[in-house]
């Protein structure tokens, strides 16, 4: 896996095989969820990690 710490719409896009425009509302909804937790997040990015964990379910 990619050692970047934040996905991108393109990225997510491309390994969802969803629209651009799709995979921004994914962003916003996975950061909408981490700010409800206290995070601090990135407009038009999400954890790369938190990502993984939330699609795949894969922790650690």
């Amino acid at each position: 896996m990619d050692k970047k710490l934040f996905i991108t719409a393109a990225e997510m896009a491309e390994c969802l095989g969803v629209s651009k425009s799709h995979a921004y509302k994914i962003i916003k909804k996975l950061n909408d969820q981490l700010k409800s937790d206290g995070y601090m997040t990135v407009t038009g990015k999400v954890s790369r990690k938190y990502f993984v964990e939330k699609f795949y379910g894969v922790t650690g």
